[in-house]
């Protein structure tokens, strides 16, 4: 009996160990860069950066333009979620598909959409003979709708699913109005889970600077200003200064998230919201749905005709001339890294996440707490600033200008969602099973290989999806990071917008869409395979 307790302790000190080593992996990977870029900051920088004369407009301009986007986005996912969730229609599994496709490209190439769609020679402009002006603030609200809106819509039709509909029969059966229903049952519902969607949205907007960079024209944004000066002008120091500032609305949403424990109003769900059936709410939702996926749909077409024109818009008839073009330009070497990077990326952070989740969920005890913050921070650092870090820190490394870097900032980047993504399906397992195992003799491996992964397959597959369809579309990550041989495909995109050879980017962005979308339709047999072995 005592040889076994000294067993026990001996293995528990051995996952404290590897808790330890986690922390530090984390501390190595992402805090030590941040805080070597804000500490190599100096007084001259920021001198540098608030000397300017328009530094206050450029600022301005970023809270306006986010603010504005993040209300309309905010306003319509909502509007649709209510139509998916809310009101008996069909075809909620293909505008699911298509929800989903804007969140499969980078946001410089909903930019580039629009260009091709509303530019001086767009193709919508020019056939319908509209006199539009897509450059500028409405242009960067509009690229900010299409890149954000997604997210929004997932968020808002996830917390409408655990909804318990039992307060809205009772008001019903007591002839309470709908008015009434709304302010009383309904906002309370959604008070916190709408904050965290309005600081999730806003941040992802004013953090990004693809759509700025094609539709922005003279309308500056913080983040533009700050890709143009590293890479243009390889000024760090600067860089730092507006990284700092980006950062600010960053760290705000992630505190917020991090103390607002109660997500909602809602406790044990009785019985589900049942779907209107009105005929006037069908017709609107019908109406509202098609409108939304039509305006989402077209920026993604509008690279089909793009780039298989021969030469956009004097000669529009079909031609691979872009497509070889991009091939010979070592499109499929690039094409090649990305999916390198991406399958790295999405096998190794979804094994680091799962072990990670699995002592913070289910060995709660010694640094798990501090464990879970370490796991969870990168979602207060933006991309473009976890970049501009690494090129910092790793600057002259061994590991600096190869693929290493870019695996390991693109699994730093994106991997506090997935790890939540396991932490929450591990939490909701019994919590007792360990202490079983222990009264029958088995040990934790033993229960992590029969028990937890085999109930966790189809996490496990939402993660590596994750982790893959981000690593190949971002570019925010890893611009200050590539170089000519280890340039992931996603970069391209800017060196044609640079070139204005926008057939060529269109071919590129494609090029994502369609690994991605097959990435995801691989992934969603397998949750479909495992769904059906369960029953």
């Amino acid at each position: 009996m005592n040889s076994n307790v000294v067993l026990r302790e001996k293995s528990e000190c051995r996952f404290e160990l590897y808790k330890v080593i986690l922390v530090l992996i984390f501390a190595f990977c992402l805090l030590l860069p941040i805080g070597k870029m804000l500490l190599g900051i100096t007084g001259n920088d920021f001198g540098r950066v608030f000397s300017q004369p328009d530094i206050f407009k450029i600022i301005g301009n970023s809270f306006t333009v986010s603010l504005t986007a993040t209300v309309i986005t905010v306003t319509a996912a909502y509007l649709l979620a209510l139509c998916t969730e809310r009101v008996s229609i069909k075809g909620k599994s293909v505008l699911g598909v298509i929800m989903l496709m804007p969140m499969l490209i980078p946001s410089i190439s909903h930019g580039m959409g629009l260009v091709i769609l509303f530019g001086n020679n767009g193709i919508v402009k020019r056939f319908l003979g509209l006199n539009t002006n897509i450059y500028g603030f409405w242009g960067i609200v509009t690229g900010a709708f299409l890149y954000s809106f997604p997210v929004a819509f997932i968020m808002f039709r996830d917390i409408m699913k655990y909804e318990n509909g039992s307060p809205y029969e009772a008001a019903m059966v007591l002839g309470i109005s709908k008015r009434r229903r709304f302010t009383g049952i309904t906002l309370p519902f959604l008070r916190k889970p709408l904050i965290s969607i309005v600081f999730s949205v806003f941040t992802l907007i004013i953090t990004d600077y693809g759509v700025p960079l094609m539709v922005g024209g003279k309308y500056k944004t913080i983040a533009v200003t700050m890709y143009q000066d590293v890479i243009g002008q390889l000024d760090f120091g600067k860089g730092s200064v507006y990284g700092v500032i980006l950062l600010i609305p960053a760290v705000v949403a992630f505190l917020f998230d991090l103390f607002n424990k109660d997500k909602g109003n809602a406790g044990f769900i009785t019985s589900p919201v049942e779907p209107s059936q009105s005929k006037t709410a069908k017709i609107f939702a019908y109406i509202f749905s098609t409108a939304v996926s039509i305006f989402i749909l077209l920026p993604i077409f509008s690279f089909l005709i793009l780039g298989f024109s021969r030469k956009y818009p004097s000669d529009m008839s079909f031609s691979l001339y872009n497509l070889d073009r991009v091939m010979s330009l070592g499109g499929g070497r690039y094409l090649l890294n990305s999916i390198i990077i991406a399958f790295f990326v999405a096998a190794a952070g979804m094994c680091i996440a799962f072990i990670t989740a699995y002592f913070t969920a289910r060995m709660k005890k010694g640094i798990s707490k501090f464990l879970h913050l370490t796991a969870i921070t990168a979602m207060a650092v933006p991309g473009i600033v976890l970049g501009l870090s690494y090129a910092i820190f790793f600057n002259g490394s061994i590991i600096y200008g190869t693929l290493i870097i870019l695996i390991t900032v693109n699994f730093v980047h994106f991997v506090a969602s997935p790890y939540l993504m396991m932490y929450n399906s591990l939490a909701k397992i019994n919590e007792n099973l360990e202490e079983v195992g222990k009264t029958l003799g088995i040990s934790r491996f033993r229960m992590i290989k029969d028990v937890f992964l085999p109930q966790s397959v189809s996490t496990l597959a939402e993660m590596f999806l994750y982790f893959f369809v981000n690593s190949m579309m971002t570019i925010s990550a890893v611009s200050f990071l590539a170089n000519t041989s280890t340039k992931p495909i996603s970069l391209m995109i800017n060196q044609f917008e640079a070139q204005m050879q926008l057939g060529n980017a269109g071919i590129v962005s494609l090029f994502i869409l369609i690994i991605n979308l097959l990435i995801h339709t691989l992934t969603a047999l397998i949750k479909r395979c495992v769904n059906k072995a369960r029953q």
